[in-house]
């Protein structure tokens, strides 16, 4: 009599030793979750840096980003819980820069209060471009209301390290115990609020406004 390998009820895993390897199971090691398409991330954030400019923060949602990407809603849910991390990641990638009125570089000519005066006359030129501003307004409103977005507007703002550093440099013009930060914070915060009002350019402020911030050596 023939020995016939030992039966076993549908389901239940092999016996030990049979050389049968158990079935996957449906969400095993092999697949720990689907994996995010370059291209589609790519798609999305490019899709959100060109509703914002067109919409602007009020009116940026994730059914017209989702649709302008050509993917679906799940999808953008799946990886970024809210429009506010949507934005945020698109100006991490570059794709959404409102402080770029704020990138040139003050020049040194060794005279302090000349090559501030230059570089804000020169900034508040740009600024009186509303439509060019527009995504800076956007993005100030967007941080008001949310603090992930504050949060890389504050990584993304390298002109005000840059005007720190000229200022630094020629602290030696500036009145004993001058608060380097509070000149840097009092000369970007009128940019912005001059940015928020939409106010015309104006010879001459941007000089005011140095002499009026900057503490001269006595």
């Amino acid at each position: 009599m023939t020995d016939r390998p030992a039966e076993h009820a549908p389901g239940s895993p092999p016996a030990a030793g049979s050389g049968a390897e158990p079935a996957s199971a449906p969400g095993s090691a092999r697949r720990r979750g689907a994996v995010r398409s370059e291209t589609a991330r790519m798609a999305v954030l490019h899709a959100t840096a060109a509703q914002l400019a067109e919409r602007g923060w009020d009116g940026l949602t994730i059914e017209g980003i989702a649709a302008a990407a050509g993917v679906g809603k799940p999808t953008i849910y799946r990886w970024w819980p809210s429009k506010s991390a949507l934005v945020a990641d698109a100006m991490l990638e570059g794709l959404v820069r409102p402080l770029e009125l704020l990138e040139p570089v003050p020049v040194d000519t060794g005279d302090l209060h000349a090559d501030l005066a230059a570089w804000l006359e020169a900034v508040l030129q740009a600024t009186a471009d509303h439509e060019a501003t527009a995504i800076t307004r956007y993005m100030v409103a967007a941080a008001a209301e949310d603090a992930i977005v504050g949060h890389r507007l504050d990584e993304q703002n390298h002109a005000s390290r840059t005007l720190r550093d000229r200022i630094e440099r020629g602290s030696a013009q500036l009145a004993p115990g001058a608060d380097v930060d509070a000149i840097v914070e009092a000369l970007t915060g009128a940019i912005l609020l001059r940015v928020l009002r939409r106010a015309p350019y104006a010879p001459g402020v941007a000089d005011a406004l140095v002499r009026t911030v900057l503490p001269a050596a006595g």
